[in-house]
């Protein structure tokens, strides 16, 4: 038996799982959760996640989950991983639609990187014909 989310239903093993469920997606930026844990555990931050899942398990709805083993003797209540979850969740309407200044600050940290690349490489070619030229002396 596992738990649905109280928030977007999503499927989670046990209330270990719930609570880090609930807790991580607050913590990507995802208003809704945020807002339950604020209304239903205010201090959700300094939990650990057994203590909170204590509290939220109570508001959950218990739905029977399919056992999935990772090889290790782990057991998860959905395929995936945290990766497939993500995915899944930026579907989500409010998604993936950017301010105008979010895509500017996001441009701006893409010519950052595309110029902290390009000096990294100079940098290596300069590493490289200074170790040529000691070689040959």
């Amino acid at each position: 038996m596992g738990y649905a989310c109280p928030v977007c239903a999503a499927e989670q093993a046990d209330a270990v799982h719930l609570a880090n469920h609930l807790a991580v997606t607050a913590s990507l930026g995802r208003r809704d959760h945020e807002d339950w844990l604020t209304a239903h555990a205010p201090d959700w931050a300094e939990y650990s996640p057994a203590e909170l899942a204590e509290l939220v398990v109570e508001y959950a709805e218990e739905i029977d989950t399919p056992d999935f083993e990772d090889g290790h003797g782990h057991e998860y209540g959905r395929p995936g991983g945290l990766e497939g979850e993500l995915a899944r969740q930026t579907r989500h309407p409010g998604r993936g639609t950017l301010t105008a200044e979010a895509a500017d600050v996001l441009e701006e940290a893409r010519e950052l990187t595309r110029r902290m690349h390009d000096a990294d490489e100079a940098d290596d070619d300069d590493a490289d014909t200074t170790g040529d030229e000691n070689e040959n002396a």
